[in-house]
């Protein structure tokens, strides 16, 4: 028996926890395209830099592609009349925080629905666009205008993905 004991490796729990981390850290990459220009992070402190230098007002069209909704329906979520946003993106400028975060956070969804419905674009864009009984009634497509809205798209989108639908 004592033999038995010294030829068995023990559970090293700080190496799986590293492997663990490593993965993690390897599987969360977020990539944003906008007019040539690519916007990468991989955790929320990344993001925050990424929201403090802004992202440009042209993430605004990648967005609504992404979505396959025109852009004028996108103006709504940001709450910007379309004469600014086409001054703004005219000047190359930067959306504000609020809205930079917003965009970040959208393909944040995106890119986690899209493997929760395991790269079937069609099935999750009509699961966005249909009303959700878990979401109180609402599209998942109209909680996207806020951070709470969206926590609560991808809370749904986690039960999906876990098999709870209720």
């Amino acid at each position: 028996m004592k033999d038995l004991l010294v030829k068995t490796k023990p559970f090293d729990t700080r190496k799986s926890i590293r492997n663990a981390s490593q993965k993690t850290a390897l599987s969360n990459k977020w990539i944003l395209n906008s007019d040539g220009e690519e916007f990468v992070w991989r955790n929320p402190l990344d993001r925050v830099l990424l929201i403090r230098k802004g992202i440009p007002y042209a993430a605004i069209e990648t967005i609504s592609n992404r979505l396959n909704r025109p852009v004028k329906a996108l103006l709504n979520l940001f709450s910007l009349p379309q004469t600014t946003y086409n001054k703004k993106k005219a000047e190359n400028a930067v959306l504000d925080t609020r809205n930079s975060e917003l965009i970040l956070l959208i393909t944040e969804l995106l890119d986690f629905g899209a493997s929760v419905f395991n790269q079937e674009n069609d099935k999750f864009q009509r699961w966005l666009k249909k009303p959700n009984l878990s979401l109180g009634g609402q599209t998942p497509l109209s909680l996207l205008d806020t951070t709470t809205g969206i926590e609560e798209v991808k809370f749904c989108l986690n039960r999906i993905e876990y098999g709870n639908f209720a």
